[in-house]
């Protein structure tokens, strides 16, 4: 929303589009989602307005000359410049292009990705409605729709695709099961803790390493991370030397 759209005025004071967007964006992520749906939403404002009628009675009333508030305001200050300091400070800190290109070649045995496949599955409690269920698929049943049908698993509304996973993700028995047969085989009816499984592999692949462009993220995120604490560490070392310190029991 525009900063300066004016969305109610309160005793004079202006609740703006500034309020209304710093309001949404204090909200956990799943409320922001839901709010954020429209660009304007009523019960938003009305909250805003009624917040606004709170802060007029405070200072009608003096509240914001009262000590214990004051003491509140100051350590309220105090966290926010620290904050805003570090926020400083760290936005200073860059990664190129040639950083990340030498990160990746001297350290490619760290983007080495394992196998992985991709599989479809029917899980169902019971080893007979397994069976039942495998020798539909066998007779030439659609997967997809028995899936849909009579998987407990929640992959069932896709059909029971459960998407690419690499050796490590799934339990060892299903783990098994993928990674010993080939592409394309539909297996019988496999036991887990979860249940019984009827197991589509629908791809596989070996061990990789990932490309530059694959592992660009991940690196530029390491970088950041150790080059942010490197002038953490060296800003705190400097204002040690410029301030005392003691640190008391």
């Amino acid at each position: 929303m525009d900063n300066n759209k004016v969305l109610a005025v309160v005793n004079g004071r202006e609740v703006t589009g500034e309020d209304y967007n710093l309001f949404i964006n204090s909200l956990d992520p799943q409320l922001k989602a839901y709010f954020t749906q429209e660009e304007y939403n009523k019960d938003i404002v009305n909250e805003l307005v009624y917040q606004q009628l709170l802060y007029e009675e405070a200072i009608e009333n003096g509240v914001d000359k009262e000590e214990d508030f004051l003491k509140v305001l100051e350590k309220t200050k105090q966290s926010m410049l620290k904050t805003y300091s570090l926020g400083k400070l760290l936005s200073t800190v860059k990664i190129t292009d040639e950083e990340m290109k030498e990160f990746y070649e001297k350290n490619k045995d760290l983007f080495i990705k394992g196998e992985t496949a991709k599989a479809s599955h029917i899980l169902v409690d019971e080893e007979d409605k397994a069976n039942e269920i495998y020798e539909k698929v066998k007779d030439g049943d659609n997967f997809a729709e028995l899936a849909k049908k009579f998987s407990t698993c929640p992959s069932s509304e896709r059909g029971g695709e459960l998407g690419e996973f690499q050796k490590g993700q799934m339990v060892k028995e299903f783990e098994d099961a993928v990674f010993s047969n080939e592409i394309g085989t539909i297996t019988e009816p496999v036991k887990t803790q979860f249940g019984y499984h009827i197991i589509r592999i629908d791809d596989k692949k070996d061990a990789s390493t990932l490309s530059f462009d694959e592992a660009k993220d991940r690196i530029y995120n390491e970088l950041k991370r150790k080059k942010e604490q490197e002038v953490y560490n060296k800003k705190v070392d400097e204002l040690k030397e410029k301030y005392k310190v003691e640190i008391k029991n």
